[in-house]
């Protein structure tokens, strides 16, 4: 006999940390994209974060060759010796910053680095101060964690800056830590070092973090400097936390290896959590990494320039669009374009606009609502000139119907 059970299942009851979050949205619309395109449907894909340059040939020599070696068992759990050491001593070398191999942890990309930060020091009934429009993660990592995320606007006129007055005019009491991503995703907002020393000596004053999360430290134009808590790492020891990646700057988005540094209190919860989260990042993919770091600094320079270039060409023909609205992005490879004056009845939000251009042009791109601005779409410029060039006449096709 068939029990009641069987008959009338329970739906699975979720945990409440679950409710708190929800789907990555630039996941979702590559989803959506890939979708179209198993269809045997030509899409431009505006959407993904993910560079279009091949990785590095010697790095793919060499995770190619420890493979064939064999080299495909357990490491230690934050990664092998010789690339937390090589990844502390470029932060040496471009910074002065104090860290070792000991102070650092590689983890499995810049995702789990900044999850794994979130997990160790954030708490219910905290706040953490966070740049908006911010990256899609970075707030449910923080609400993950049982903290509260405090999103501090910037400002399109200055081309989304972030302003030390700005944060910390936040501070309250709840203050656990400012969270500070720059180059932004999405907006290629910078801070300088400047505002960044200000946010840093607040911090140390009252006891507070701040998390650097730094994946997009190359992508910076016009001859602007990349402010990095790593210079400021000698002075304040105990007070900023650095998360990086390979994905973006060396085009190993698959490879899943990113890293953290800071203060060496900090650094054993992170092997911690990721002993019970992950064990270790992938075995050959860090041998690719460590060549990555050693001997492919000229691939790094080729494809910054193809950046500077394709931002070039994108940023006038997207204000040539009626409609458009975008100033050139400091850093990172997206452009922020204000949509607003596109909205009419039935086409009130970026999710709208974001879905009229996949639908009717074929071109995927995110809304902006997925990054706290509604106002806004997202566009990766980390795709070919010709593909930014046909992606630009769709758009301006359907919008000028």
């Amino acid at each position: 006999m068939i029990s009641e059970r069987l008959v009338h299942p329970v739906p699975v009851k979720l945990s409440t940390r679950v409710s708190r979050i929800s789907e990555s949205a630039t996941l979702r619309v590559s989803r959506r994209a890939a979708a179209l395109k198993a269809r045997g449907i030509s899409v431009v894909d505006f959407g993904a974060g993910e560079p279009d340059f091949a990785s590095p040939p010697a790095a793919v020599e060499a995770a190619r060759r420890a493979l064939a070696e064999g080299f495909t068992r357990y490491t230690p759990g934050s990664g092998i010796p010789e690339l937390r050491a090589e990844v502390a001593e470029g932060y040496r070398r471009r910074y002065g910053s104090p860290w070792t191999g000991a102070q650092t942890v590689i983890t499995v990309g810049g995702k789990a680095a900044l999850f794994e930060l979130a997990l160790a020091v954030f708490e219910e009934g905290q706040e953490v101060i966070l740049p908006s429009p911010a990256w899609v993660s970075l707030p449910e990592q923080i609400r993950f964690a049982g903290a509260t995320p405090v999103e501090i606007p910037t400002r399109v006129e200055d081309g989304f800056r972030i302003h030390a007055d700005d944060l910390l005019a936040a501070v309250t009491g709840r203050t656990r830590a400012f969270l500070v991503n720059s180059p932004c995703n999405p907006t290629g907002g910078v801070i300088t070092p400047a505002d960044l020393r200000r946010v840093v000596e607040c911090a140390a004053e009252r006891g507070l973090l701040v998390i650097s999360d730094e994946t997009y430290d190359h992508f910076i134009y016009d001859g602007l400097e990349h402010a990095s808590v790593a210079a400021l790492a000698a002075e304040f020891p105990e007070t900023v936390v650095l998360a990086g990646s390979f994905s973006k700057t060396y085009a190993m988005t698959g490879w899943r290896i990113g890293y953290v540094l800071g203060p060496p209190d900090l650094i054993p919860a992170i092997e911690i959590i990721q002993s019970h989260a992950t064990s270790n990042p992938t075995s050959f993919a860090m041998v690719g990494a460590l060549e990555a770091l050693r001997h492919c600094e000229a691939e790094v320079e080729a494809m910054i320039a193809e950046y500077a270039a394709r931002r070039e060409l994108l940023i006038p023909r997207l204000n040539a669009i009626p409609g458009f609205q975008c100033r050139p992005p400091d850093g990172s490879f997206y452009a922020f374009p204000r949509v607003a004056d596109l909205y009419r009845p039935g086409r009130q939000g970026s999710i709208e606009i974001a879905e009229l251009l996949l639908e009717e042009a074929r071109v995927a791109v995110v809304p902006g609502a997925a990054f706290g601005a509604d106002d806004h779409i997202r566009i990766s410029f980390a795709c070919s000139r010709a593909t930014l060039a046909e992606g630009l006449e769709r758009m301006a096709a359907v919008l000028a119907d």
